[in-house]
């Protein structure tokens, strides 16, 4: 009988795409067989009800498999899936990065004596050894440098999911990344929970900026890099400098942005004002002009009134963002903001959501009619499409090699893509 590998289901965030890799590497360096491993997300309690229908479904179209939940979600509530039928498995977040859990699962396995494989997350100190040779498509690279967060937003679960701030030391990055530009890979990006807290648990306590400088400096073969959601707070000198100075770097940031109105981010337990992070986009503009701003912005957050939201929307022109990422609040057990009164119902969260997409989409559709006429170094995802410095989408009518960067005129744009 044909060995069957194991199928891994994946819920949530880039980082979990990321550790998913890992986790494959890791069962098939153990042999394993015949498993179903899913890799759960715990943002929102919606994440939490899609990962309990996603275990059901693949119960159902794998019925003798041994079942196996990890993830976010199995670190903050396992007794949730340990107390479904459906469920052989819980593995904590620390422990499904470890060869030996996954040694255990092999070809001699008999079954687990604890179903519920689950430590406190908050004592773990170090990242685990899972850096993998290249995730994701031939064209970019994804690099984890952080995991954990040390901050307590009152609306995020995260931390629980994921534990403190913990970093990977700048010389394994960077050796990590030379493996990858000698594989072929012409970008990197830079991942993590709370991207701008790298190095405060390192030896002198570097900054992001300081790990991206030494990366430009020691990979010169390197052709892009990118940085995911960044705290514009904690944006350092370094990181600035390198805005300025590094073409290779390239010119769009996500921002951890989650609110325009003080009063809603004091609430939230953010660092920042919505004075400073205008005055960040402001800055980041000057140093390298033509830059976007992606953001995550929450709509509906205890407390909202018209006028906080309506501060929340102006952000969107005053910051001049342009990749919106939504998200309509929804209580989540376990953070601060369910104690919290909630005095916004669901419609008005739902239409306070859409009036930022809304919002989202006119700043989109300005950015690519800016961009017609321009010529762009464009990454080809794929050989039809591929993404320029500022990560739009471009078109092309014809074949290109994935993985390779091409000039390209843009002539058009259409369905939120540039057309070259």
């Amino acid at each position: 009988m044909t060995a069957q590998p194991p199928i891994f289901a994946t819920l949530g965030c880039r980082l979990n795409a990321y550790e998913t890799e890992a986790m494959k590497t890791l069962a098939e360096g153990a042999g394993v067989e015949g498993a179903v491993v899913v890799n759960t997300c715990a943002v929102t309690a919606e994440a939490v009800r899609k990962a309990r229908q996603e275990i059901r479904r693949l119960r159902r179209e794998n019925p003798e498999a041994k079942l196996i939940v990890t993830g976010c979600a199995a670190q903050t509530e396992p007794e949730t899936f340990a107390g479904m039928a459906e469920v052989d498995l819980v593995v904590g977040n620390a422990e499904k990065m470890e060869p030996a859990t996954w040694a255990r699962l092999g070809p001699d396995f008999v079954g687990e004596t604890e179903r519920v494989q689950v430590d406190d997350i908050m004592s773990v100190t170090e990242t685990a050894g899972h850096l993998i040779d290249g995730f994701g498509t031939r064209s970019r690279a994804y690099v984890q440098v952080q995991n954990g967060c040390d901050h307590r937003c009152t609306f995020c679960i995260i931390p629980y999911g994921r534990g403190n701030s913990r970093s990977v030391p700048a010389g394994v990055v960077v050796d990590q990344i030379k493996r990858l530009v000698d594989k072929g890979f012409n970008e990197v990006v830079l991942t993590g929970v709370d991207l701008t807290s790298w190095g405060t648990d390192l030896p002198g306590e570097p900054r992001l900026g300081d790990l991206v400088m030494r990366i430009l400096r020691l990979v010169p073969d390197l052709n892009r890099l990118r940085i995911s959601s960044i705290d514009s707070i904690e944006a350092d000198e370094n990181l600035m400098l390198a805005i300025a100075t590094e073409p290779r770097l390239m010119p769009h940031l996500h921002l951890s942005l989650q609110h325009g109105d003080d009063l809603i981010l004091k609430r939230m337990k953010r660092r920042h004002l919505r004075d400073d992070a205008i005055a960040f986009c402001e800055e980041a503009r000057k140093l390298r002009p033509g830059i976007t701003f992606g953001a995550d912005i929450i709509a509906g957050f205890p407390t909202e009134t018209d006028a906080h939201f309506e501060n929340s929307l102006k952000l969107v022109e005053d910051c001049d963002l342009t990749w919106l990422h939504v998200f309509p609040y929804s209580a989540r057990e376990g953070t601060p903001a369910t104690r919290i009164p909630q005095k916004v119902n669901g419609t008005i969260i739902k239409d306070r959501a859409a009036r930022l997409r809304e919002a989202g989409d006119a700043a989109v559709i300005r950015h690519l009619t800016a961009q017609v006429g321009q010529t762009h170094a464009v990454l080809m995802e794929n050989p039809r499409m591929g993404r320029t410095e500022h990560f739009a989408e471009v078109v092309f009518d014809n074949d290109q090699t994935e993985g390779d960067i091409v000039s390209a005129t843009i002539k058009g744009f259409a369905n939120g893509q540039l057309v070259a």
